[in-house]
Formats: C-alpha cells, structure tokens, sequence
C-alpha cells in the first residue's frame, strides 16, 4: 500500500512526501505526518506536477495541517516575531480513520 490515499504522479507524491516531513518536524510520527496528509488530501485526484497546490511551499500546508492559531487566524510561521504561544495542536485523525496507512505508533 502506498503511503498517500490519493491520485497524484510521482512528483506530487513526492509533494506530499515533503510536507510530511516538515510535520515531522514538529515531533510527529511518520504515520501521523501521513495521515494529517490522508486527511486533508486522501481519495482525491491531484493533477499532475506542479498541481495547484504547489504554488504553497510544503511548510504552509504542513504548519496548516499540525498547527492552529488560537485566533482562527492563519498560521504565520514565516513570521519570526509570531506570537506562538496562541498555536495548538490540530488533533490527529482518529483511531481507525482510514487516513491512518502506516501503523500508528503508541
């Protein structure tokens, strides 16, 4: 099984590759950083590279799919004077959500 629940070219796979390694980043599993992905993207079909969502780096979806601003605003993480302490953490998907294509880690 692939890592990504969704129809995408080899590039855009490696996209999405890539915004999950910037939610590792942030101390998430691999298997979370994939299913924030799932989630967000799963059972879609993506155009072929560069599709739309490429016009955002990696980071801005991966900060908007692991963080929230208190404030309901946008995450500025590009923002070094960003007031950090009003971002929480998005919930991950739930147990048994099919988003979930790499064992969960415990």
């Amino acid at each position: 099984m692939r890592e990504f629940r969704l129809e995408a070219d080899e590039q855009m796979q490696e996209f999405f590759s890539e915004v999950a390694d910037v939610i590792q980043s942030f101390g998430a599993s691999r298997a979370e950083a994939v299913a924030r992905v799932n989630r967000a993207w799963g059972g879609r079909k993506i155009a072929p590279y560069p599709d739309l969502l490429c016009h955002e780096d990696p980071e801005y979806w991966a900060y908007g799919l692991y963080y929230d601003d208190a404030d309901g605003d946008e995450v500025p993480y590009w923002d070094p004077s960003a007031d950090r302490s009003t971002w929480t953490v998005v919930p991950p998907p739930p147990d048994g959500d099919p988003a979930w294509t790499l064992p969960r880690e415990r």
